[in-house]
């Protein structure tokens, strides 16, 4: 049976684009399904599901959003349309694949209903934004961004290349079929940063050997983001978060920040899970240029040009030792907090240039002072990266999983 490619996009603006890569990809072999979001003017062709429909999906009066008095509105009426209409198009079987085209507002509209669809289903973005940040419009999914380099106004020299490149990109993940694991593993979700590689990968082997698979997530912000969004889509049956260190960069306005509410998806899930301390000595900045005038004078550390590393200090470790149980508290399947007391990453060893003690007591403390009764605290006498410690992380969690 041959696959279906949905395509989304504003007809009325650039429906001859459209229809450009809507024929490219027919000519693969490929079915294509059409949506139409504009809400102007008249579309270039008429597509499979209309703007009508969209807009009927959010509860919304096409009429009224065409007079282009509040576009506002028409923006958030087609955005939250298409999600539903994606949604329903990829439960009944019919979206094998995803593409969309256009600036901005096209970006927003059509990767809001990309980032509805589950990690691993084609989704491709030709956009006037592709090259600059595109985290907003990612969020914690698999979205491959084109820049279009010029405008998607036009079937031009440059513009021809890029769109066929669009087309080819879709075409070829959705015809790329993936080899079936021969025996499916329960996922585990592990957090690793630099600072606890020897740790996390310690660890991991030790609960793989157990028969499961762990995906790790490098504590970036957006790795955080990707753990926790897979967390909350139930692929994951237990969680070892041994580097939290995305919680400093929320507290101190690091570059790798992942929300207030990081850590916090395991025990909404309900799924088993440890919470380590880990890396919370050191929130993350580029460049030393870049440091936030308040910190200068406080101890840095520039782990390469474009990573200036901050040690957090006795306020900052409280904070987040507070967000830490907060975490666990929220939880209703079993979690153990596991405290290192040598140090939470290679910096905060004894030698090295985050070693504070006071600073990680101040943590380590605020989680005792504000976990619930019954919430298990193991007080480990190892450095984090100790192979000690890597053993009872991983051991501790197998027991969880056994109960």
């Amino acid at each position: 049976m041959s696959k279906t490619v949905v395509i989304v996009g504003a007809l009325d603006t650039k429906g001859k684009e459209f229809a450009f890569v809507k024929d490219l990809i027919e000519k693969q072999g490929l079915k294509t399904l059409v949506v139409d979001f504009g809400v102007m003017g008249k579309p270039e062709f008429a597509p499979d599901i209309t703007r009508d429909e969209v807009a009927s999906h959010a509860g919304g009066n096409l009429a009224a959003l065409s007079t282009g008095e509040h576009k506002d509105e028409a923006m958030r009426v087609m955005a939250a349309g298409l999600k539903a209409v994606v949604s329903e198009l990829y439960a009944a079987g019919k979206l094998d694949g995803i593409i969309g085209m256009g600036g901005s507002g096209g970006t927003s509209i059509a990767t809001g209903a990309m980032r509805v669809l589950p990690v691993g289903v084609p989704k491709v973005m030709v956009s006037t934004v592709g090259g600059g940040d595109v985290s907003a419009y990612a969020g914690a999914k698999d979205i491959t961004f084109i820049p279009s380099i010029v405008d998607v106004a036009g079937i031009n020299s440059i513009s021809r290349a890029i769109y066929t490149n669009g087309a080819g990109a879709i075409t070829g993940m959705v015809k790329m079929d993936s080899p079936k694991s021969t025996a499916e593993k329960p996922l585990v979700a592990a957090s690793m940063f630099g600072n606890t590689t020897t740790c996390v990968d310690r660890a991991r082997g030790i609960v793989e050997a157990a028969g499961y698979e762990v995906l790790v997530f490098h504590a970036t912000g957006t790795g955080g983001k990707t753990m926790e969004s897979l967390i909350n889509d139930g692929y994951i049956v237990a969680s070892m978060d041994i580097t939290t260190t995305e919680l400093a960069d929320e507290v101190c306005g690091g570059v790798f920040n992942a929300g207030p509410e990081r850590c916090l998806a395991a025990s909404r899930k309900g799924i088993p899970a440890i919470l380590v301390p880990g890396c919370v000595d050191m929130a993350n900045f580029g460049g030393v240029e870049t440091m936030p005038e308040k910190y200068k004078g406080r101890n840095i550390y520039q782990w390469n040009p474009n990573v200036t590393l901050l040690r957090t200090n006795v306020e900052e470790n409280t904070k987040m030792g507070e967000m830490l149980a907060a975490a666990a508290n929220a939880s209703s399947a079993p979690v153990t907090v596991i405290l290192p007391l040598k140090g939470v990453s290679m910096l905060d060893s004894q030698g090295g240039q985050f070693w504070d003690p006071e600073a990680d007591k101040a943590c380590y403390d605020a989680i005792k002072k504000n976990l619930k009764a019954g919430i298990p605290v193991i007080e480990a006498d190892y450095n984090i990266n100790d192979p000690e410690f890597a053993d009872l992380c991983a051991n501790t969690l197998l027991k969880m999983l056994l109960k």
